[in-house]
Parts: structure tokens; sequence; C-alpha cells
């Protein structure tokens, strides 16, 4: 599997939709990006494609608005949406929807 690498307009347009929260932190991922909170993924990067990671309800609501499988077309990460393409607007209230989601998870705990 070849890992996409993002544009600069990708890179840009994902740092416009990382929350201003200062329990966001935003790492590098094998050459793309991902936004996480208490140690838990919740926006990522894969070449063009911005994911967010949803409870059940919207996640089926975002597929039907348009998303699609976010990550590598062989093994798509499970949980996870790619946002259509579309207004900023748009895409911001599926990030915060994804930020509540994921911030209300355990933290993670690190491995040794």
């Amino acid at each position: 599997m070849q890992v996409p690498k993002p544009t600069d307009e990708d890179r840009a347009r994902f740092h416009a939709l990382v929350p201003d929260d200062p329990r966001v932190e935003v790492k590098p991922m094998f050459g793309n990006l991902g936004a996480f909170v208490n140690g838990n993924m919740f926006l990522g990067l894969f070449g063009s494609q911005i994911g967010v990671k949803l409870r059940e309800p919207n996640r089926e609501r975002l597929l039907a608005e348009g998303g699609g499988p976010f990550g590598p077309s062989e093994r798509p990460m499970g949980g996870y949406v790619a946002l259509p393409g579309g207004a900023h607007e748009e895409s911001a209230i599926w990030v915060a929807k994804a930020l509540d989601h994921v911030g209300s998870l355990s933290p993670k705990v690190k491995k040794r």
C-alpha cells in the first residue's frame, strides 16, 4: 500500500478545520496529519481526504450526505468518515461533533 501525500492546500484545509481548543494536539502520521484529544484521534488527513470519527447515528448521517470511507481503499479506518468536499462551515460542524464524541472517550494510555 502506498500512502498518499497531502498537498500544501490539503494541509491548509486540515489546519483550518482544527478547533482552537487547548485539549487538541496535531501530530504527523505517516506523512499525513492527525488531530488528537486525550490521545485519541478525532480528525485525520490522508492525502486529500479529511476524516472524522463519529458516533454511529452521526456517521450514518454523514455517509448519507456524501461522506465516504476514510483511509486506504484496501482497509478504510473503522468509525471514521471522509468529509465530502464543500463548505468549510459544514465540515467544521462535523469536526465539532467528532471532537465532542472522541473527547468523551477514555484517555488513551501510552504504551511503554
